[in-house]
């Protein structure tokens, strides 16, 4: 009877080791709110800045936002098939 209550005690201690924690994603629920937030904070008149994005020179910024649109003129590639895959 007592190897009884040993392994059913076992069995529990075992069992919580496969409980499940809540995902990544419930932990930082919010933390986009948050930052911006925080951003408003530290700086309310952020707003009114008209020059908000010094350090980017002009060509630097037309070229992404160029290639950044012909991303979506050709369909993506099909990814690579692997060595030995069979369909």
């Amino acid at each position: 009877m007592r190897t009884r209550w040993i392994m059913l005690a076992l069995a529990a201690a075992m069992a919580q080791g496969c409980a499940q924690q809540g995902p990544r994603w419930e932990r930082e629920f919010g933390g986009a709110v948050r930052a911006n937030l925080a951003a408003q904070v530290l700086d309310p008149a952020a707003g009114a800045n008209a020059d908000p994005a010094s350090g980017v020179d002009g060509r630097a910024a037309r070229g992404a936002i160029e290639r950044y649109q012909r991303s979506f003129a050709l369909p993506p590639e099909p990814a690579p098939l692997l060595v030995g895959a069979q369909q």
